[in-house]
């Protein structure tokens, strides 16, 4: 693993992906790992600035001015904190990424997804994560462990949510060998097991 290692973490809101993400890297430390730990929006610096606007901003706000706010923040994630990472041999474990984007404002919002691939890779300068887990959970279910207090995306509704767990599931259908899905609705244990098998999988092969 000499140029280390870029992993991301998706699902719809609810799915648990953020508790899975920190059994991970505390697996990983355990074992001796150097693990770099983010998420978009909202890695740090800068990206914790454009992420308090995406999910608090009580104004309107445009479909294609979300997204560009996004692909801006994921910019400064990918310089800032994962290339240099991982080009120092480091384990980067991220909270969503690029297929949030074509998740939430492709298949959720509508916008055109090659489009948004064009400039997810002008944004991440051509990077793709090594290896993504989906945490793949029904749109009442993750919703209820939301709870009553949601943020601006989690306040969308369920059609859109149920349409961005179609957009991920077929994600994961275009490029079976960077996404793996997992059934988010299983134990804690249960998948952390399985996140762990994948994992040490792909570093086998790789």
């Amino acid at each position: 693993m000499k140029n280390g290692l870029f992993i991301t973490f998706e699902g719809t809101d609810g799915c648990g992906k953020t508790t899975q993400m920190k059994l991970l890297a505390e697996y990983l430390k355990n074992n001796g790992k150097n693990v770099v730990l983010t998420r978009e929006p909202g890695g740090k610096g800068l990206g914790e600035k454009v992420r308090e606007i995406l999910l608090n901003y009580k104004g309107p706000v445009s479909d294609r001015c979300e997204s560009f706010l996004f692909l801006a923040d994921r910019a400064q994630n990918i310089d800032i904190i994962v290339n240099p990472a991982v080009d120092e041999g480091k384990i980067v474990l991220c909270d969503r990424h690029i297929d949030s984007t074509v998740a939430y404002q492709g298949y959720g919002r509508g916008l055109d997804i090659e489009r948004i691939n064009m400039l997810n890779g002008i944004a991440t300068n051509g990077r793709k994560p090594d290896l993504t887990f989906v945490f793949d959970i029904d749109v009442e279910t993750s919703m209820k462990r939301v709870g009553k207090e949601k943020d601006r995306m989690e306040s969308a509704g369920i059609d859109f949510h149920n349409r961005v767990r179609h957009g991920y599931l077929e994600l994961a259908k275009q490029e079976p060998q960077r996404i793996k899905v997992l059934d988010a609705t299983k134990s804690i244990e249960q998948i952390h097991t399985e996140v762990i098998k994948i994992y040490t999988e792909y570093c086998s092969i790789n």
